[in-house]
């Protein structure tokens, strides 16, 4: 079950490889056990995916892209699972990481508005910057190894369900 869900909304090979973004990795691209999926590939990219998606960075597809290459996962769904932090969705998570952040430096939440300029961001890095950055480094971690072993166990159940079915058939 996981296999056919994933494979309907995991982007498609060809879209991936022309990426104007993804093209300096060349024929490392090429790799078929990029767009292999089973369970290792998937839970690994899963695992990539979330550990980057939680990186206040610009292009997270390129070092999600890089770590997939390195570890040989399926690259289309580290790429897709980054975008779960997308516009949308930024705010509250980076939030949410700052009051990690917040929580474990023992520092008190400080109120801030958002201004999308490089003024507020310089400005901020000395403020919220410490508790945001340490927030989004552990919650990369966590959601990252939770990711993974999450998938992992979907998979294994779903192929146990599968069996359990195909044996009382």
């Amino acid at each position: 079950m996981p296999k056919k869900f994933i494979r309907r909304y995991m982007p498609d090979h060809k879209a991936v490889k022309e990426n104007r973004y993804l093209k300096v990795f060349g024929k490392l691209l090429h790799d078929p056990n990029l767009w292999h999926l089973n369970r290792r590939s998937a839970s690994g990219a899963f695992g990539v995916g979330l550990f980057f998606a939680f990186w206040p960075v610009p292009f997270q597809m390129i070092f999600s892209t890089a770590v997939a290459i390195i570890f040989r996962v399926n690259l289309p769904l580290s790429i897709a699972t980054v975008w779960i932090t997308n516009p949308l969705t930024m705010p509250p998570i980076f939030y949410g990481a700052y009051l990690v952040g917040s929580t474990v430096l023992g520092t008190e939440v400080d109120k801030f508005t958002f201004e999308l300029s490089w003024t507020w961001l310089a400005e901020s890095l000395g403020t919220i910057g410490p508790a945001f950055l340490l927030g989004c480094a552990i919650c990369s971690v966590f959601f990252g190894v939770l990711g993974y072993f999450s998938l992992d166990w979907v998979w294994r159940y779903s192929v146990m369900r599968a069996w359990k079915a195909r044996k009382s058939a």
